[in-house]
């Protein structure tokens, strides 16, 4: 038998394959009914275990192993089918369904919170989402998130991500502990200054003074100053306001408004090391206000340390047509060393298919978070 004779065995395999398939899932659509009929689950713990044990047992020991992925994804793309058949709700879907029916009003003129002080790129993002509006400012992210969760403020300002840099870890952290909804997105192009007193020269400067991320952004213009030590401060504007306040020869790595805003002199401009720097902040607040010009769902769930998790939750997007536009994971800190993913994708919880992931994911992991669903917004302030 040649190549050509294997090949067209092959094929014809497949279209078997493909008949046999699509009975399956006809009779899938089927089970969904008599489950919806008499008030069943979808899901029914111990069912699926006990099938892959016989396909286990029945197959061949070389291909054991693909058996049982191939029926598991079998089995994985019949509960999405079965799952937007039937439509069964959970407290999540009710709570976003309530949420677009009802939405909360948008106060009229909202109280935003950033970290900082005034010149901060928080602010910026601020100043780009509500123009005019009343900032107050906090020392630290985690104050930002609990005056929003008390009601002290309507929204707060928070960056999540620096395209050069990477993840705030320390947002992603406070996120897991608060409870919050994402209502808004915007991209601020950052664009590093080193600032110092008036009079102050480069060849003076001892100490350079800014956020982490702030110095990892500019460390090669760093790299060039081994003379000069590094320290690193809450943000970029308290990094100028600090040097403003003291009488030795410091710099600080800020943006030019947050220089200006405290009275110094400009020594070095654009020294981030690359020009195409921005960072993805993330607006909160504590009333969810789903609008129909939302593009973006971001959840966090948690899967078990086991093979194959990770492959079949991302079987549940493939199977929906979803687009996973994000990732992010953390550990979630037990004895499991189980992980916690950030999930961002395209869609509306207007949209049923949506609310049907979103009813699988909540349904069938022991921890699962609903974070928000908004605009993607973007701002260039060059």
């Amino acid at each position: 038998m040649d190549l050509q004779q294997l090949r067209d065995q092959i094929d014809e395999i497949d279209r078997q394959i493909q008949t046999l398939f699509e009975q399956r899932m006809e009779t899938t659509t089927k089970v969904a009914e008599y489950k919806k009929e008499n008030g069943m689950p979808i899901f029914q713990t111990g069912r699926e275990d006990q099938l892959l044990e016989k396909i286990e047992q029945r197959s061949a020991p070389l291909y054991r192993n693909g058996a049982r992925v191939l029926f598991t994804n079998l089995m994985d793309i019949s509960k999405c089918l079965q799952q937007n058949k039937i439509h069964e709700s959970t407290p999540t879907l009710e709570m976003l369904r309530e949420s677009f029916a009802h939405p909360a009003p948008l106060p009229e003129h909202p109280i935003i919170a950033c970290q900082g002080v005034t010149g901060a790129y928080s602010h910026l993002a601020a100043q780009a989402l509500f123009p005019g509006e009343e900032v107050l400012f906090y020392d630290t992210w985690e104050k930002v998130f609990e005056a929003v969760e008390k009601g002290v403020v309507d929204f707060g300002i928070l960056p999540i991500e620096n395209s050069t840099a990477g993840s705030v870890r320390e947002i992603y952290e406070l996120m897991r502990r608060h409870n919050f909804y994402i209502s808004r997105e915007v991209k601020v192009r950052v664009d590093h200054c080193l600032a110092a007193r008036p009079g102050i020269s480069l060849s003076q400067l001892t100490d350079i003074y800014s956020h982490e991320q702030a110095l990892a952004q500019c460390s090669e213009f760093l790299q060039a100053l081994p003379q000069v030590r590094t320290e690193k401060v809450l943000n970029t504007a308290g990094a100028a306001e600090l040097v403003a306040n003291s009488d030795k020869p410091f710099g600080a790595i800020c943006s030019e408004l947050g220089a200006k805003e405290h009275g110094l002199s400009i020594l070095r401009s654009h020294i981030q090391n690359n020009v195409e720097n921005y960072t993805r902040f993330i607006c909160i607040s504590k009333n969810l206000y789903p609008t129909k010009e939302a593009d973006t769902v971001s959840v966090a769930l948690s899967i078990p340390n086991s093979e194959g998790k990770l492959y079949r939750l991302l079987t549940k997007f493939y199977v929906n047509h979803i687009n996973m536009t994000k990732i992010e994971s953390r550990p979630a800190g037990n004895k499991n060393f189980d992980t916690i993913f950030y999930i961002n994708f395209t869609g509306n919880i207007a949209d049923q298919t949506v609310l049907d992931l979103l009813g699988s994911l909540s349904r069938e992991l022991d921890y699962f978070k609903f974070l928000g669903n908004y605009p993607e917004d973007h701002l260039t302030n060059e």
